[in-house]
């Protein structure tokens, strides 16, 4: 494959599929963090988390977070949401798979800037109509056909 052309603004999925994407990706977390909680309480033997075990489930809720979204990008490029609303990550390079180290790059830089919002009005402005965190982590959201 090709490397991906500098300006690529035809590539991009346009910002309302990606937002509703979003939404349906927080509703499968909700759902997601629902369960896993509901798993840690019943190792725990309480349903009561609090001091350092409410630590233990933040840092397990993350874990399973973060598995869920690489495993989805590095085996398919796409979560649940994404091929609901046909939407493919692939590398900026050649549009191929996503490296680990870059997957895992995004998942942390949208952590941080998906919350505040930052990486969606940056969207707004940017060339090619990609998220921060997909610009920093070198990867591409493009439209399934």
């Amino acid at each position: 494959m090709s490397d991906a052309p500098a300006h690529v603004p035809d590539l991009a999925p346009g910002m309302l599929r990606r937002l509703a994407s979003m939404l349906y990706e927080s509703i499968l977390m909700f759902a997601i963090g629902f369960l896993a909680t509901w798993l840690f309480q019943f190792a725990a033997g309480t349903l009561r988390i609090e001091g350092w075990r409410m630590h233990v489930l933040q840092l397990f809720l993350l874990t399973v977070f973060a598995l869920y979204f690489l495993w989805c990008w590095l085996r398919g490029g796409q979560t649940l949401a994404m091929k609901t609303w046909r939407i493919r990550l692939v590398s900026k390079r050649g549009h191929g798979r996503l490296a680990p180290g870059a997957a895992l790059l995004r998942f942390v830089c949208a952590l941080v800037l998906v919350p505040t919002t930052i990486g969606i009005f940056w969207a707004m402005v940017d060339r090619d109509r990609q998220f921060l965190h997909d610009r920093l982590a070198g990867s591409l959201l493009v439209p399934v056909s």
